[in-house]
């Protein structure tokens, strides 16, 4: 049974159906979560507010959006609410509907799944792993509208600053999903959120739930020109956003301290992780965010069908990343975990690749 039977990692439901193991049981680097978990005021809020589910959310999501233009310093008329990424990612592309859209191989696969659902068409330009998969220049991209991710899933890279601003004065339009930027330290200088609140041209889509380790609460937002978020707004569906998902999302942005702890045991613990693979004879490419591209080229007899089977069987779980177009049998993505965990993702990889 293939453990990405529904197109993502984190499918703790899956694994346990393939290999018996409890859900709780499972170490699971197949899913970009923070590792530090839920912030402690998310328990809190749930336990307090439980009895408030009986009303209906706000429909205009008006405080969360008010704390996010705080924070970001933009218009909360630059801001729409969703879903998670996964809804805006739906929606940006249903309602513009390009004719062709340019993806960036590998990437993200829901782009590709938006695009044709809404009746388009992509066109696919190949990162190159000889330049550790960095988008180096924009003239293969210039299009009607380019997917693009900042940094990218599952390469981990930032797009250079250069290659942004060349297809933004090419006339692209630009769908940027920033959806692992709160893990950059340089957030603030290396985001397209400001330009998208005033721009026709670009839209960016965050989320919420990978920094603060809340997949299960589905929370995300786009930015861009108001005239823009009307369109979208009135073509998301009525109440999409959770009463607590709205308020969790407003605890969750006052939380400095964590937001502070996260980015610094990253810079520590993102290049001893990737030492310690290399190590092992992996190549490791380089990574800006909290998950790390990895090939098994080199080593014979293995590919990540087999790696996945063998790793899951001692309670890992790896993302096969031979299922992103651009990429071969050879190459798997890890996310960063904490070092005890980290110490035993490399004792079992040492065995199994014994």
């Amino acid at each position: 049974m293939k453990l990405e039977r529904y197109g993502h990692g984190g499918d703790l439901a899956t694994a346990t159906e393939a290999y018996g193991l409890p859900q709780e049981s499972w170490l699971d680097y197949s899913s970009n979560m923070n590792p530090w978990g839920p912030p402690e005021i998310v328990g809190e809020l749930m336990k307090e507010h439980w009895r408030d589910v009986a009303k209906y959310p706000d429909p205009a999501v008006r405080r969360l959006r008010a704390k996010l233009s705080e924070t970001y310093r933009i218009p909360a008329e630059s801001i729409l609410v969703g879903n998670g990424a996964a809804e805006l990612i739906d929606l940006v592309v249903r309602v513009f509907k390009p004719e062709e859209t340019v993806l960036a191989r590998p990437s993200f696969s829901e782009y590709e799944e938006a695009v044709l659902k809404a009746g388009g068409r992509t066109r696919s330009v190949l990162l190159r792993e000889e330049r550790m998969f960095e988008l180096a220049n924009a003239r293969e991209f210039a299009s009607g509208a380019v997917f693009l991710g900042h940094p990218n899933n599952p390469t981990g890279r930032l797009i250079p600053a250069h290659v942004l601003d060349e297809l933004r004065e090419a006339g692209s339009r630009m769908i940027i999903d920033e959806a692992f930027m709160d893990f950059v330290p340089d957030e603030e200088e290396l985001s397209y959120i400001r330009r998208a609140s005033e721009s026709e041209q670009i839209q960016v889509i965050r989320s919420m739930t990978k920094f603060y380790a809340i997949p299960g609460i589905r929370l995300g937002f786009m930015v861009a020109h108001p005239d823009l978020i009307r369109r979208l707004a009135e073509a998301q569906t009525a109440w999409s956003v959770n009463f607590l998902a709205q308020l969790v999302g407003e605890a969750v942005l006052d939380e400095r301290a964590y937001a502070e702890r996260t980015k610094t045991w990253l810079l520590e613990e993102r290049p001893w992780l990737s030492g310690e693979l290399r190590s092992l004879g992996l190549v490791v490419y380089p990574s800006d965010v909290n998950f790390l591209l990895v090939s098994l080229a080199g080593l014979e007899g293995w590919n990540v069908g087999r790696l996945q089977r063998a790793m899951a069987g001692r309670g890992i779980l790896i993302r096969d990343a031979s299922l992103f177009e651009g990429l071969n049998d050879s190459y798997f993505r890890i996310a960063i975990r904490l070092r005890p965990d980290n110490e035993r993702l490399i004792k079992e990889l040492k065995e199994c690749l014994r």
